[in-house]
């Protein structure tokens, strides 16, 4: 009796050690390989020529000695501007990949000032939660020098929601949109690794849910149902910090990629857009 009460303590301990050194194992693994989940850029060469179908304009912005800015600027028909739409993108490739939704603005009669962050597309330097902050500020500062605050206004995507919410939690706009964000990063990786203490082991914290409680200006967030990116419940937790007169807009079996299909959010935007 005694030696299967050992056996089976001994069996146990084993198992513990096992389950103990593959928490460990994926937790380190998970660490340093956060960026990679994180970021997926697509770099393109300096000389890269753009082709997009609308007018278009491409600078680049010297931010220090080593690091550039690209911006493409995506301009109305119209001659006549009604202000210009900062537009933060996702964490995949770069300016081509999220070009198309400048229509959405440019219909409108906004100009579309679309940044890649460093390391995507043309942009160079290496990338931190700092820097991505300071550049976002850049652009900001450039578009406040062109056009009234009344006529700025703010669009996040995915990734880019953070510093959507950054820049308009700080600056003086005309409104914020968010279209599938997070609570923040800590949050999110939680929301796929809730058994790890993901609040101490996220390099980068981009905390979308306390800049949201200092946005003044109107805000207006879509997300879907079926994110399978960005989870639903998780992008939730936002409306806890939602001005009453702020909007989280649901869209039924929307996904993360393609909210832009549904007949509620462009209609939506539209009405946004217009007033």
């Amino acid at each position: 009796m005694m030696d299967k009460t050992v056996r089976n303590k001994r069996r146990l301990i084993k198992w513990i050690k096992i389950i103990v050194i593959i928490y460990c194992s994926i937790g380190i693994a998970l660490y340093y390989l956060q960026e990679k989940f994180l970021f997926h850029p697509v770099k393109l060469d300096s000389n890269y020529t753009y082709q997009f179908d609308m007018p278009f304009k491409e600078i680049n912005i010297p931010f220090n000695k080593i690091d550039t800015i690209n911006l493409v600027k995506f301009f109305p028909k119209d001659a006549v501007r009604k202000g210009v739409v900062i537009y933060f993108h996702g964490n995949k490739e770069n300016i081509t990949r999220y070009a198309k939704f400048s229509k959405n603005f440019t219909k409108h009669g906004y100009e579309v000032w679309m940044e890649d962050y460093p390391g995507f597309g043309k942009s160079t330097g290496e990338i931190t939660e700092k820097k991505l902050y300071e550049q976002a500020w850049q652009i900001y500062a450039m578009a406040k020098n062109l056009y009234g605050n009344d006529s700025i206004i703010i669009y996040g995507k995915s990734f880019g929601t953070g510093l959507a919410a950054y820049v308009a939690a700080n600056g003086i706009v005309k409104r914020l949109i968010l279209e599938t964000p997070y609570y923040s990063i800590p949050d999110l990786f939680s929301c796929y690794a809730p058994v790890y203490p993901t609040s101490l082991m996220s390099t980068y914290k981009i905390p979308t849910y306390k800049y949201l409680q200092d946005v003044k200006v109107p805000v207006t967030i879509f997300h879907g149902t079926g994110d399978g990116v960005i989870p639903y419940r998780c992008a939730k937790k936002l409306q806890q910090v939602l001005k009453s007169s702020d909007e989280f807009i649901t869209i039924p079996e929307g996904t993360h990629h393609n909210l832009n299909d549904f007949d509620l959010m462009k209609n939506k935007l539209d009405s946004l857009l217009n007033l």
